[in-house]
């Protein structure tokens, strides 16, 4: 007797969703990788091309920077505050000195607060041009952005390097003023770059912020709200892009600031466009307080007399102090003991706070999306490792 057999049901096909199904693709993005802004990694967890898991890895630009400025005297950290933003560092010279000057009670004389005014606008300037150009890169548009940008960012530090010696690395200002003054020549060569200024900002916002490529890559990414980047401490043009109208400049009063006419841009959706656009409005707004401080400079010093800053020992207590960088809030906290080195020294870079909700701002979205998201925020490595 023939016995048959029932055929065996046939297998599902094998499709690459079915493949994929559950498994993920763990992806280290860095340290080398050109697109991370310096020596940064990123371990992505990807289920397919999307983001399900991102953890932010630093350290490996460690300096010590904080251990090094309570073992040296308060004037011998003034450089070392450079190389936190090597972008910016007029504004960190300034935050750092009017910590010290809070510590000791130092007043400064009106023209060095001028000129602290124009060497930080000219600086959000360069960094905010940069950033456009370092984020059009990140999209895949190599070179010319960047150059294009950079362009302007030198005629800025042909202005630095004529008036502290350094491109980059300024050592500029002191606790009581600023170290050299600013002369006629100088000063109209500013002027000249500020009057020029308008005009790259027009052809950069015509052939770049309205092109489609970068609208398309940019609206509905990495959108960050109001309610995360408040609960975060999230400052500057990252927290301004998300509605949220906070700025240093306008809540402390630092500096000559109220005496100046400025609006705080705000944007909409808090995405990666409106981020953009932030740095873009902001330079036109850097641009009016800078001709307000050219019209308004006065005549005479601009360093106190009193200070003693080779022997300087400020009295026992401690101070915060704390300014609007081009990136966010930059501030220092110092305990002195009454000696020549602070007792305590401590920096709260606007790049570090700002990096931590990477991962809230890039899951859901692409790999190829996590670039874009990263450069929007606008890190410089050196104030995140210190």
């Amino acid at each position: 007797m023939s016995m048959t057999l029932d055929p065996l049901p046939a297998a599902p096909p094998r499709t690459m969703t079915s493949r994929l199904d559950g498994e993920l693709l763990e992806v280290s993005l860095g340290p080398q990788h050109p697109s991370t802004h310096g020596v940064f990694r990123m371990n992505v967890a990807l289920d397919g091309e999307v983001v399900v898991k991102l953890k932010p890895v630093f350290g490996y630009l460690h300096r010590n920077h904080e251990q090094i400025g309570e073992k040296t005297s308060y004037l011998g950290t003034m450089p070392y505050t450079d190389r936190l933003d090597y972008f910016c560092s007029m504004t960190n010279n300034w935050g750092y000195a009017l910590a010290v000057e809070k510590l000791a009670g130092i007043e400064v004389p009106e023209r060095a607060e001028y000129l602290r005014v124009i060497l930080a606008e000219l600086t959000r300037l360069q960094n905010h041009a940069s950033l456009l150009g370092f984020l059009l890169s990140d999209m895949g548009a190599w070179g010319t952005p960047l150059m294009y940008a950079f362009r302007e960012r030198e005629k800025i530090l042909d202005l630095f390097e004529s008036l502290a010696g350094s491109r980059m690395m300024c050592d500029y200002m002191r606790f009581g003023g600023c170290r050299l003054d600013a002369g006629p020549d100088w000063i109209e060569r500013a002027r000249k770059v500020v009057d020029d200024f308008p005009r790259f900002l027009d052809e950069f916002e015509n052939l770049i912020l309205q092109n489609e490529i970068v609208i398309n890559r940019t609206q509905e990414i990495g959108r960050l709200s109001a309610a995360l980047a408040i609960n975060a401490g999230i400052t500057g043009p990252m927290l301004r892009a998300s509605g949220v109208n906070y700025d240093i400049r306008k809540v402390d009063g630092y500096g000559f600031y109220p005496r100046f006419k400025f609006r705080v841009p705000l944007g909409d959706h808090g995405d990666s466009y409106d981020r953009l656009m932030m740095r873009a409005l902001e330079m036109r707004e850097s641009i009016g307080i800078l001709k307000q401080a050219f019209a308004q400079l006065p005549e005479g010093p601009v360093m106190n007399s009193k200070v003693k800053i080779r022997a300087f020992k400020p009295a026992a207590g401690e101070a915060y102090g704390r300014i609007e960088a081009p990136k966010g809030e930059l501030g220092f906290y110092l305990i002195s003991d009454g000696t020549g080195t602070p007792y305590r020294y401590r920096v709260r870079p606007p790049s570090f706070i700002n990096l931590t909700i990477l991962e809230d701002m890039c899951l859901g979205h692409t790999v190829a999306d996590v670039m874009v998201i990263l450069g929007s925020v606008d890190i410089v490595m050196g104030e995140i490792d210190r």
